[in-house]
């Protein structure tokens, strides 16, 4: 019984990439980016304390871990056949989840310090920071404080308008803290290999969400919509020392942007999304299932210490 709550941690993030892309196309962008992502993570979450239960698992049919475990009796579980190498297989994958992620945090700190010292020296006006460079690009960076970066080549790239509304796409990016999502959506992406996909939607729901303010702050779509055009087809062969955390306006499928800007803006219904509900429910139920495995091994635990109450 234990086994089977704790498959299904494991499974659920399967469904989670379709999902995902379909909650961007039905909801607003802010509302989609905070669904998706509160669901990747708690996902995420599950799956990681489903496989610790397996370890666990695994270990306490060990004499010496069952030993230091108090075990007086054998711990009650599915076949051995089934269980070790089950565990041997967690193992295994939590490895290479701790072993990727450190990889990724080193990497990302490094670009992060790159990307301040970067700043650090250009003329600043505000939040704003001009980098002197041949390399068309503009992000938002994160930090204290929060940082409008802009190469001296995006701003030739842009006449005063355009630059304007790239301005304004990248403060929205700060102000929302886009960054945390983007972080998030990582460190779920190294979680389980079915979450990677995800992480790709939730950039682009950051984007879609930056899009939306811009052209609410300049007061024109297809303004915005030109901006982000441009500096993207400026800065589609740039190298950028920037850390995956910090958004930019070039990132992700520029056309599919556009073309929302250009629609015009998102009507919400009265009625909640069908989308929004099956993702709440799915990991609802990840929650639920993870839960009562972890509860369920914890009673096979004490029964086996040899408390006859449980």
């Amino acid at each position: 019984m234990t086994a089977l709550l704790l498959l299904l941690p494991l499974l659920l993030p399967i469904a989670m990439p379709a999902l995902a892309r379909r909650a961007l196309d039905r909801l607003a962008p802010a509302v989609a980016l905070w669904v998706i992502t509160v669901s990747a993570v708690v996902l995420a979450g599950c799956s990681l304390a489903a496989l610790g239960a397996f370890v666990l698992t695994g270990l306490l049919k060990l004499p010496v871990f069952a030993a230091l475990g108090e075990l007086v009796h054998p711990l009650r579980t599915a076949s051995d056949l089934f269980v070790v190498p089950l565990a041997a297989t967690s193992v295994g994958g939590l490895a290479v989840c701790a072993g990727t992620l450190a990889r990724s945090v080193l990497r990302q700190l490094r670009a992060f310090r790159t990307a301040r010292t970067e700043a650090g020296h250009g003329p600043a006006a505000g939040d704003l920071c001009v980098v002197d460079s041949p390399q068309p690009d503009a992000y938002a960076l994160p930090g204290r404080p929060h940082r409008i970066v802009v190469t001296t080549a995006m701003l030739r790239s842009l006449d005063a308008a355009e630059r304007e509304a790239l301005f304004a796409h990248e403060r929205a990016h700060n102000e929302a803290g886009h960054h945390f999502f983007l972080a998030a959506a990582e460190l779920a992406a190294h979680c389980h290999p079915a979450l990677r996909p995800v992480r790709e939607t939730i950039r682009l729901a950051a984007e879609r969400a930056a899009d939306e303010a811009a052209a609410g702050a300049v007061g024109d779509r297809r303004l915005t919509a030109r901006a982000i055009a441009r500096a993207a087809l400026a800065g589609q062969s740039a190298r950028s020392a920037r850390p995956d955390f910090a958004p930019a306006a070039t990132t992700g499928p520029v056309p599919r942007r556009v073309q929302a800007l250009l629609s015009g803006p998102h009507v919400p219904r009265r009625a909640v999304p069908w989308i929004a509900v099956l993702l709440v429910g799915c990991t609802a139920v990840s929650c639920v299932a993870a839960g009562t495995g972890m509860i369920d091994f914890h009673h096979r635990v004490e029964v086996a210490q040899g408390d006859e109450s449980h």
